[in-house]
């Protein structure tokens, strides 16, 4: 188990007694949200409770303008509508909205998603000569189109306008469409920066409704544009919590026989709160891999599903493509270690990067985060076809992995990404030059403290402070996700009460005793550090506050999220 520092937050005390007095809260939620930013009482309020008129005026957003002008002659003049979206949860959830807003507003509208392994990302020519041929006027790009010049370029030159909304980083020249939707853009003062592309599709999506006098519909939306929003893993704080809030409360009732659909094969109950997690870990994949293992479209198909039944029959081929992720992914990690138990010295390297021939392109984003999260190094993983590498890579929060690939771009047939998440093509004779360069680079810029795992600590507790008040208390938080993460908390020096049990022969179930308390505790995937467990000596544990529903009660439970023995 490799080790991780911890480093405990600091008490703001004049803040958070503040926020006590003010606000009527708890000592534990006034620090949380000291932590998180919100050291003035209103700022704290409106985090707690956010609402709907908080929501930014979309024509604030540089080209919104343009947009809705282009789109509302379209529509009046019945030109047909292309949308033109990524094939993840955030380009899909981004058509579907689009989509659905503009059939209600009367367009002649049809989408196209790229094929992951056939077209790759973005926005490619051929699918523009193709819109054309089918007589359309206006692409509208979801989640995609930024960097698309020459895609431009050719829709201006055959008499396609393009209208482009995605939020990734632009270059420092804009495409030449009708109108750029992205809050990233350098000219655009628009609040919210942090917008997932579904958000960038949303904000289109209110000012057409407020430009059609139907506001008042816009919630109706936010179902659908919340799991784009999670599963895209921008900071959920401004907009994104607003959207997500009112989306997650929602979706307990769904009236979209697709969206039910869905939830019900992920195993969501609607009889109690939704939450982050219930997108990230069980919707978000399911979605995530009809892209990852073929066509994308059956997603979008899905919430025009015209009865529960044929919605549940399309809702099964995620459940079975999903299925078939999970078995691509295993295979690719399981290479993957072996790879790195043979060459122990590559997962030494600042950046470790993984060739592998035939691995399936669809996961090898997954096995780069897998491999970050077991060694905390930046990770790419590439998989071999025809002399062609395709890859993904993922990275430390101290390596920004898009400037890393900056400084190889003449390897690369194709790149692009953020500071966390990448993607890229290339040549197999240039991989090697690729390794020597990047990790060169990845040597200058990370010290050897950039490489220990760090575990933030919110608060030192007792066991006797854990009470299922305190669960209630992080609940105000959520929802919880990027930007606003569920608080670690720990427990020093306490004791385990009697001995652990081993669950599905991967997780250990336990209890810790302090002054005379005891209370659960869950280690998923904790096994291996069974032989290490001081039976009788102290342990700390860093943990996240959990509840435990079951048969119909529910209770809480800590999950480890590390645990060092001995005094601390």
């Amino acid at each position: 188990m490799q080790e991780k520092r911890w480093r405990v937050r600091e008490n703001n005390l004049a803040a958070s007694s503040r926020l006590v007095r003010e606000l009527g809260i708890s000592n534990i939620l006034a620090h949380l949200l000291c932590n998180r930013g919100f050291i003035e009482p209103e700022a704290a309020h409106q985090f707690l409770k956010p609402q709907l008129e908080n929501l930014y005026d979309p024509y604030l957003m540089a080209g919104m303008r343009q947009a809705v002008d282009r789109i509302m002659r379209a529509i009046e003049q019945r030109e047909k509508i292309i949308i033109y979206g990524d094939y993840d949860v955030d380009g899909t959830t981004s058509i579907i909205i689009l989509r659905k807003v503009l059939e209600w507003l009367g367009a002649d509208v049809s989408y196209h998603v790229p094929q992951r392994l056939v077209d790759g990302y973005g926005m490619k020519e051929e699918a523009v000569r193709q819109a054309h041929a089918a007589g359309a006027k206006l692409i509208i790009s979801a989640d995609c189109g930024i960097r698309a010049h020459d895609v431009v370029e050719l829709a201006n030159e055959i008499g396609v306008d393009v209208i482009v909304t995605d939020h990734h980083l632009p270059e420092e020249r804009l495409p030449r469409a009708v109108a750029v939707l992205n809050p990233q853009r350098p000219d655009c003062n628009y609040p919210g920066k942090n917008l997932a592309g579904v958000g960038v599709a949303f904000k289109l999506v209110h000012a057409l409704l407020k430009e059609t006098g139907r506001e008042r519909t816009l919630e109706s939306f936010m179902k659908v544009a919340a799991i784009g929003t999670i599963a895209d893993m921008v900071p959920l704080k401004d907009e994104n919590r607003i959207i997500a809030k009112f989306g997650l409360e929602g979706l307990r009732q769904p009236n979209n026989h697709g969206l039910k659909a869905l939830l019900e094969s992920a195993g969501i109950a609607f009889d109690r709160s939704i939450g982050h997690d219930d997108i990230a870990f069980r919707v978000g994949p399911r979605i995530n891999a009809m892209g990852r293992m073929g066509r994308a479209n059956p997603v979008v198909e899905l919430f025009w599903a015209e009865s529960p039944e044929e919605a549940q029959s399309m809702a099964r081929v995620l459940n079975e493509q999903n299925a078939a992720r999970q078995q691509a992914e295993r295979q690719v990690l399981d290479e993957a270690r072996q790879v790195l138990e043979a060459r122990p010295d590559l997962a030494s390297t600042p950046v470790i990067v993984l060739v592998g021939n035939g691995w399936h392109r669809g996961v090898t984003g997954i096995a780069a985060s897998k491999i970050v999260e077991k060694y905390y190094r930046p990770a790419i993983v590439i998989s071999l076809e025809d002399g062609i590498g395709y890859g993904s890579g993922r990275s430390i929060r101290a390596f920004h992995l898009l400037n890393g690939l900056d400084q190889c771009a003449d390897l690369f047939e194709q790149y692009g990404g953020h500071s966390h998440a990448a993607g890229l093509t290339i040549r197999e004779d240039r991989i090697e030059a690729l390794t020597s360069r990047l990790n060169h680079y990845a040597a200058s810029v990370l010290s050897k403290e950039d490489l220990i795992p760090e575990i933030e600590i919110e608060h030192v507790l007792t066991v006797p402070d854990i009470r299922f008040e305190l669960w209630q208390e992080i609940s105000q938080l959520e929802p919880l996700g990027n930007g606003n993460p569920k608080p670690v908390l720990a427990i020093r020096d306490a004791r385990m009460a009697g001995e652990p049990r081993i669950l599905k022969e991967r997780h250990l179930k336990f209890r810790v005793m302090q002054n005379g308390r005891d209370v659960e505790v869950v280690w998923w995937n904790g096994v291996e550090a069974e032989a290490d467990f001081a039976r009788n000596g102290a342990i700390s544990l860093a943990f996240t506050v959990d509840a435990n529903h079951y048969r119909g009660s529910i209770g809480i439970q800590l999950v480890v999220k590390d645990l060092k023995l001995g005094s601390q």
